[in-house]
């Protein structure tokens, strides 16, 4: 997830008084940074623990993920979740899957997440709500396609979370599949009265939908 913020100590200040991800998570962090993978896309601390307190301030039961990557933000949210709770969370890369896998075995919210395997729009088609909470993290260029099959499956007072929406300031002049994509689904959720909404400036840009 790329950072906006371009003065490096005000972000170091910020996640400095951001609540400590478990030890798992900070070496699962680690080793995501340290393998060939796009690190770029893990979620990391901040951006985790706000996954997790909407998760908690909701009351999830049921989460939706569109995007797990090595497992990070499942794991973050999965902490919110009673010991019954589920995340069913959609990945297309084996390689990210195998890492998540193996930390999400460690974990005692571990057995909370379900992964589905495979393009996520395939998946979903399977999958039944309600759901209490969906988080997309995924392909940009899916991003207009993923919203009406993730908001048909969230219930009334449910949250839809979109990361990576400001995409580096390139949606102020998209001229690329993916800001054009992303800039595309901004408007989308902008004039849908079917939701209260903010977008965020955390990070690369969380938008937050409520749905009424």
């Amino acid at each position: 997830m790329e950072t906006l913020l371009k003065d490096e100590r005000v972000e170091r200040y910020a996640l400095e008084h951001t609540k400590a991800p478990p030890e798992l998570l900070e070496r699962l962090e680690r080793e995501t940074i340290a393998s060939p993978l796009n690190s770029i896309m893990l979620a990391g601390r901040g951006p985790g623990q706000f996954l997790r307190l909407l998760a908690k301030l909701v009351d999830a039961r049921r989460i939706l993920e569109v995007g797990m990557f090595t497992g990070y933000s499942a794991l973050m949210m999965a902490q919110a979740l009673p010991d019954d709770g589920q995340i069913h969370t959609c990945e297309i890369d084996p390689e990210a899957e195998a890492i998540a896998r193996r930390y999400f075995a460690e974990s005692p919210d571990g057995h909370k997440i379900h992964i589905h395997m495979g393009p996520a729009l395939e998946t979903l088609a399977t999958l039944d709500g309600p759901f209490d909470l969906a988080f997309v993290d995924a392909d940009k260029e899916n991003y207009p396609n993923y919203y009406e099959p993730v908001f048909e499956r969230v219930r009334p007072g449910g949250l839809v979370v979109f990361d990576n929406v400001l995409w580096s300031g390139r949606i102020l002049d998209p001229q690329d599949e993916a800001s054009r994509a992303i800039h595309a689904l901004n408007e989308r959720v902008h004039a849908d009265s079917r939701v209260d909404h903010v977008m965020t400036t955390i990070r690369d840009g969380v938008l937050v939908a409520h749905k009424l």
